[in-house]
């Protein structure tokens, strides 16, 4: 079974010195792995489904089917939300910058941003309240607004810091390719 979003920086294990790897471009895709971190807390919460879904079977064989129900649902919400970690970053196109959170998808077309850039400022450690000094990708709206895309201490790029930059650099060249076009 392919996992797309295992392959998401192929271009960078070629030898080829291609800043946009991909051959389809109108295609969403995430310029990079994610993180150790977060395919940790995916595994484990794919670990806690598996166990819940074997207490779904044993509760169904000793004769309580309503509970099973509820285990079983309970069982599939967490797979839902272990894939959905999975999917939040930042993912690029043609049409422009999507950032995925956990409960929240913002499209920003090329045409609306102005600027995307590497600035110093302080950043959230692993998306916790607590904040630390770190490098943020932002973009830059036609008003002027922000819009955060990556961090060097979220859960894709804590202690990566090549990976970073490598990720940051790449979003950063489809705005140059994609972004004075529109």
């Amino acid at each position: 079974m392919p996992l797309p979003f295992l392959t998401a920086d192929r271009g960078f294990d070629t030898d080829e010195d291609v800043a946009l790897p991909f051959d389809d471009h109108d295609q969403w895709r995430r310029p990079y792995r994610p993180g150790p971190w977060r395919v940790a807390a995916a595994a484990v919460a794919l670990l806690l489904a598996s166990f819940m879904l074997l207490a779904t079977m044993i509760i169904a064989f000793a004769g309580a089917p309503s509970a099973a129900i509820v285990c079983f649902v309970l069982a599939a919400l967490v797979v839902v939300c272990a894939l959905r970690m999975l999917r939040v970053g930042t993912w690029v196109s043609r049409h422009g910058l999507r950032r995925v959170a956990f409960f929240r998808t913002t499209t920003l077309p090329w045409a609306q941003t102005t600027d995307v850039r590497t600035v110093q400022q302080p950043v959230r450690w692993l998306g916790l309240p607590r904040t630390v000094q770190g490098q943020a990708l932002v973009a830059v709206r036609k008003g002027g607004e922000q819009l955060a895309l990556l961090t060097d201490h979220n859960a894709d790029f804590l202690a990566r810091v090549e990976a970073f930059d490598r990720a940051a650099d790449t979003v950063e060249a489809w705005s140059a390719e994609y972004g004075a076009s529109s």
